[in-house]
């Protein structure tokens, strides 16, 4: 086996010599030994003899030193150009928007979470008579007036109208006015919001008009299907010029969107970002993709008992449409425009469970790696959290392996409570992340966590004294996690807590 000498750089070999050089030469060491390097005699013309030798060999360690001193500066001069380590920024959540099957109002649906209202429904806007599944968290009443023009409303996917819609929601919820919007540095403010399934309805269209002809596809149909077309529009819309992207991260996308967005902050990158996600895939190829999958509901018969996290009784989860958007801010930028600071944005982190497509590590370690490496960037410990918005998706495995590796990292808090959102709003895909954070935000605010509904069985290997029951329970909360998991093993949990 090759040793670390074998493969040294010839850089590295040459910068050894060079300082063995410039050792030998203090005179600092007796024991250095220098080969006499001889000269033929057409090479060398003066006197041959000891003083000579002695001279010569000066020359050469003062040659050797300078050689040293030129190799080592380049490393000195990238070492002063580093930049300084500078204090950590804080980032603060300031706005909230949401467009949901609860309610296109922060506080309508958190309100609605509450009371224990189920979102899940017979499907309206197509005839799926045909299909297992017919029931989904499906947005009955919306409109994009005001929020969107008419002529891109009637241009865009619908995960697009409700992204847009939601962030500008979370715009105005922050109290930014047309008087602060025009005082801001916009270069410094950017929109990071993320979609699992992009423009489904867009794309299918095209796709049936290209059955026709090529001539009959409508030509904004490629841009407008992809998933960062929506925070692209809105920055447009508002003129931010700052970090501008998107994230497809799954059923974790919110999350990510979230968590880079908030780096961007840190990092001193920006001062204000709107994030989360955003779907609307209840269309007839996204409702017939998942029965393929295998991972829907078909209680068709009682919609709203259909979503049921952690009962013996579930049997997949329910598909949900909607978006939920976060405004963060830059502590100091929040508290010098007079903002009302929600809560404060403590960390997160990413992992990937490299295991399966579709099904959890069967002994959670991708989720526990996230769990702890988001406790690390957060900066605080197991014992702290004591509120979990759990992913909890109504499948006979996820919930189960997601609570399972809760119980390991904080089976030990004297006080836990565990709920999960999906159980009233069905799985909003891309955007479960984004809206779950608006209620952890708002369960901070309130001081009440929402129930778990429809949990009349538990499973035998959960503890109910760790899950809400079927009703709002009071609970002070120090720091709360919210977890978002997604096909391909994406991973995800971030935090948040009370500002002091």
């Amino acid at each position: 086996m090759a040793t670390a000498s074998d493969v040294a750089s010839p850089l590295c070999t040459w910068l050894v010599a060079a300082c063995m050089s410039a050792a030998c030469g203090s005179g600092t060491d007796s024991t250095c030994r220098r080969p006499r390097w001889r000269r033929s005699a057409a090479a060398w013309t003066g006197p041959v003899g000891p003083t000579c030798q002695r001279r010569s060999m000066t020359r050469r360690i003062s040659v050797s030193g300078k050689a040293m001193a030129v190799a080592l500066q380049p490393e000195k001069s990238v070492i002063e150009k580093k930049k300084p380590e500078t204090k950590q920024r804080r980032v603060v959540v300031t706005g909230l928007g949401v467009v949901t099957p609860l309610g296109h109002d922060p506080e309508v649906f958190y309100n609605n979470l509450l009371e224990g209202v189920s979102g899940i429904s017979e499907i309206e806007s197509f005839d799926c008579s045909s299909f297992p599944t017919r029931i989904a968290g499906e947005i009955k009443s919306f409109s994009p007036d005001g929020w969107v023009s008419p002529k891109l409303s009637r241009r865009l996917d619908k995960f697009m109208l409700y992204m847009l819609t939601a962030g500008k929601k979370a715009l105005q919820n922050a109290g930014i006015t047309d008087e602060i919007m025009r005082e801001l540095d916009k270069t410094k403010c950017g929109v990071l919001i993320g979609s699992a399934m992009g423009g489904m309805k867009v794309f299918n269209d095209a796709i049936e008009a290209l059955r026709v002809s090529y001539r009959k596809m409508n030509p904004f149909c490629v841009p407008f299907a992809t998933t960062n077309m929506g925070s692209a529009i809105l920055a447009m819309d508002l003129g931010w010029m700052g970090p501008n992207y998107s994230i497809s991260t799954a059923c974790a996308t919110s999350n990510f969107c979230i968590l880079n967005a908030a780096n961007h902050i840190r990092r001193g990158e920006a001062n204000m970002m709107l994030c989360g996600g955003s779907d609307g895939a209840i269309i007839p190829i996204g409702l017939g993709g998942f029965v393929a999958c295998r991972a829907l509901s078909q209680r068709n018969s009682d919609p709203t008992r259909a979503s049921r996290p952690w009962d013996m009784e579930r049997d997949g989860f329910v598909m949900g449409e909607g978006a939920g958007v976060l405004l963060l801010e830059e502590l100091e930028h929040a508290k010098q425009r007079g903002a009302e600071i929600y809560a404060e944005f403590l960390g997160g982190s990413f992992t990937s469970d490299a295991y399966h497509v579709t099904e959890p590590h069967p002994e959670g370690m991708g989720v526990i790696l996230c769990i702890e490496k988001a406790l690390e960037d957060s900066g605080v410990g197991k014992e702290d959290i004591n509120y979990i918005n759990a992913h909890a998706t109504s499948t006979p495995s996820g919930d189960l392996k997601e609570y399972q590796a809760l119980i390991r990292c904080f089976g030990q808090n004297p006080r836990l409570l565990v709920n999960s959102t999906k159980s009233m709003t069905g799985h909003l895909l891309g955007a479960a992340g984004g809206v779950e954070a608006v209620a952890t935000v708002q369960a901070i605010r309130t001081g009440w966590v929402h129930p778990n509904i429809n949990l009349d069985k538990p499973d035998n290997n959960v503890d109910t004294n760790v899950l809400v029951g079927s009703k709002k329970e009071r609970l002070d909360i120090k720091v709360a996690l919210s977890n978002s998991f997604g096909f391909g093993g994406h991973n995800s949990s971030i935090l948040f807590a009370p500002y002091h």
